[in-house]
C-alpha cells in the first residue's frame, strides 16, 4: 500500500490508507488512546481502540517523536471533535495496524513553540531537531517557493541559469576571501568566490547575455545578525542594458514574489523610489533607509533604490585591501562603470565621479546591489591605477582585461540577497532563521564541530605547517565579542 500524506487525507474518507511520520503528542481518554501523527504536510489524528488489540498493546509503549507507520480508515469526526485549527481536523484516522519504524529518546531542546527562547548554542547544536519545529519548516518552505518562483520568473524573461566556480582565484573584491590550498599545487591556493562577478562579466563577453543562477558566496567577515561566513544570492547580469532596465527587471520581479508567496504583506509604494545618494545621506544618514510610514507594521514592505553614489571613496588607512596612505578605494567595486558624463573628471577630480552603481534597499536593510560594469579595458586599467593597485594586483585581473579585448558588449547587473529578504519577509530577527543549517554569531558550526583541525598526515600531504597564534584564547574571544557588540 502506498503512503499517503496527512494533508491529502481528508480527501479520502472511508478509504483504507497508509500514513508515516512522528509521534507529536500521545493522549489517553479512558480505554482510548489518540496520538497525533506528523508529517511535513501537517498533522492527523490517530484513534486507537481495544478492539484492535495487536495495535492498540503496541501503541502502549509509542512516545513524542518516535517515527511510526499505521494502516487504518478514515473517518468522520463526531462534530464535537472536529478541529478548525488543522487542515485535517474535520477527519480522524481509526488505526488497524502500527508498525515502529524508529525510536526516539528524550529530545535535548523542546522544538514545541518558536524557539526563540532557547539559547543560540544548543538549537545549533541540535539544529536537525530544531527545523522539526513548525515556525523553522515554514521558513524554509517560504525559501523553497521564492527560489522556485526566481527561477520561473527569470526562464519567462529569457534569461539562461548557468553554474560558475566554487574554487577560482584569490582577487581583492573587497573583502576577505576564504582560501583553499592545492595539494597537486604545493604552495598554491584556491579561493572560495565573494561573488561570482568575474564570471558573470566574462559570461557577457561570451555572448549569454542574459545569465541568472541562484549562488553561493563566501566571504571571511566579521560576524553579525545579517551576515553569515556563506549566504546566497539571486546573481544576474544582462547585455546591451541602461540601468533603468534592471531596476524595472527587479521591481517587476519582487512585486511577483511577494503577491504570489507573501500576500499579506503591503508594498509601501510601486514604483520604488529611486533616491540619489546624496539626498538619501542628507535625510537619512544612511543609505540603506527604513523608509516605512509605520515601523512597528510588519506586514508593510518599503523597497527603495539608492542611485548616484560616488565612484570612489577616500581610503582610510586601515583599509585592509588598497594599501594605505591618500589612494581611493571603490565605492562599490572596481567594476563599477563611472556615469558617461563624469568620466572626464577621472583626471581632475575622481572623488567627485558618480557612477552607474544601484543598492537595493527593504525596511532598513540593503538587500542586493549591482551596477553597469565598465566594459573598455583601458578604462578599467586606469581605474585600477586610480585605486592604487600595484603591478602585482593588476595582474590578478590580467584575465579579465585580456577577455574585453576580444569584443565586450556593454553590460550589468544586480544581485539581491535571499537570506536578508526571506528574513524580512518571514518577519524573523536573524537570518540564521531562514538558512537550514547557519553558522553562530561568531562563525561556527557547533553540530559539525567546525572549524576543527585536520591531522598532521593531510597537513603534510598540502605542505602546510600551523603556526601557533601567540595571543592567547581568552583574549581572541574577547575580541570576537567586542567586534560582534
Amino acid at each position: 500500500m502506498a503512503r499517503f500524506l496527512v494533508k491529502d487525507t481528508a480527501k479520502n474518507i472511508g478509504q483504507k490508507i497508509k500514513v508515516a511520520g512522528w509521534v507529536n503528542v500521545r493522549r489517553v481518554h479512558g480505554k482510548i488512546l489518540f496520538i497525533d501523527l506528523r508529517d511535513i504536510s501537517g498533522i492527523l489524528q490517530v484513534v486507537f481502540v481495544p478492539s484492535n488489540k495487536e495495535a492498540y498493546d503496541l501503541a502502549q509503549s509509542i512516545r513524542p517523536e518516535w517515527v511510526v507507520e499505521i494502516e487504518g480508515q478514515i473517518v468522520k469526526r463526531p462534530d464535537n471533535m472536529v478541529n478548525p485549527k488543522i487542515e485535517t481536523g474535520q477527519v480522524e484516522l481509526s488505526a488497524e495496524s502500527l508498525k515502529v519504524l524508529s525510536e526516539a529518546e528524550t529530545l535535548p531542546l523542546s522544538i514545541e513553540g518558536d524557539g526563540h527562547d532557547i539559547g543560540e548554542e544548543i538549537r545549533m547544536k541540535y539544529r536537525y531537531l530544531d527545523l522539526r519545529r513548525e515556525r523553522m519548516k515554514r521558513n524554509l518552505i517560504v525559501r523553497h517557493k521564492v527560489t522556485k518562483f526566481m527561477r520561473d520568473f527569470l526562464d519567462n524573461e529569457g534569461f539562461t541559469e548557468i553554474e560558475t566556480p566554487i574554487i577560482t582565484k584569490p582577487t581583492p573584491e573587497g573583502a576577505r576571501d576564504y582560501v583553499v590550498p592545492s595539494r597537486l599545487n604545493a604552495g598554491k591556493f584556491y579561493a572560495l568566490p565573494q561573488s561570482p562577478q568575474q564570471y558573470k562579466q566574462l559570461l557577457m563577453v561570451a555572448g549569454l547575455e542574459k545569465y541568472f543562477q541562484i549562488a553561493r558566496c563566501f566571504r571571511d567577515e566579521d560576524p553579525r545578525g545579517d551576515r553569515q561566513p556563506e549566504f546566497t544570492q539571486l546573481d544576474l547580469e544582462m547585455s546591451f542594458v541602461e540601468q533603468e532596465d534592471i531596476l524595472n527587471l527587479i521591481e517587476r520581479l519582487y512585486v511577483a514574489i511577494v503577491k504570489k508567496v507573501a500576500p499579506e504583506k503591503k508594498i509601501q509604494q510601486i514604483p520604488f523610489p529611486r533616491i540619489p545618494y546624496a539626498e538619501v545621506m542628507n535625510k537619512y544618514k544612511t543609505d540603506r533607509p527604513d523608509l516605512r510610514k509605520d515601523k512597528n507594521d510588519p506586514d508593510e514592505l518599503a523597497f527603495a533604490f539608492v542611485v548616484d553614489f560616488p565612484l570612489f571613496v577616500q581610503q582610510s588607512k586601515e583599509d585592509f585591501f588598497f594599501g594605505a596612505g591618500e589612494k581611493m578605494a571603490p565605492s562599490h567595486h572596481m567594476f563599477t562603470a563611472p556615469r558617461k558624463e563624469d568620466i572626464p573628471l577621472l583626471d581632475t577630480a575622481p572623488l567627485k565621479v558618480k557612477s552607474y552603481q544601484h543598492d537595493f534597499v527593504l525596511n532598513g536593510y540593503e538587500i542586493g546591489g549591482g551596477s553597469i560594469r565598465i566594459h573598455n579595458p583601458k578604462l578599467q586599467d586606469k581605474i585600477f591605477d586610480l585605486i592604487g593597485f600595484t603591478k602585482e594586483q593588476k595582474q590578478q585581473f590580467s584575465h579579465l582585461l585580456e577577455a574585453f579585448k576580444y569584443g565586450a558588449p556593454p553590460h550589468g547587473g544586480i544581485a539581491p540577497g535571499i537570506d536578508r529578504f526571506l528574513m524580512i519577509l518571514n518577519n524573523e530577527p536573524s537570518i540564521r532563521e531562514v538558512i537550514a543549517f547557519p553558522k553562530t554569531g561568531d562563525g561556527r558550526d557547533l553540530m559539525m564541530d567546525a572549524p576543527s583541525e585536520i591531522g598532521k598526515k593531510q597537513l603534510d600531504e598540502l605542505h602546510i605547517k600551523i603556526v601557533k597564534p601567540s595571543v592567547k584564547k581568552e583574549t581572541l574571544k574577547k575580541s570576537v565579542k567586542k567586534r560582534k557588540k
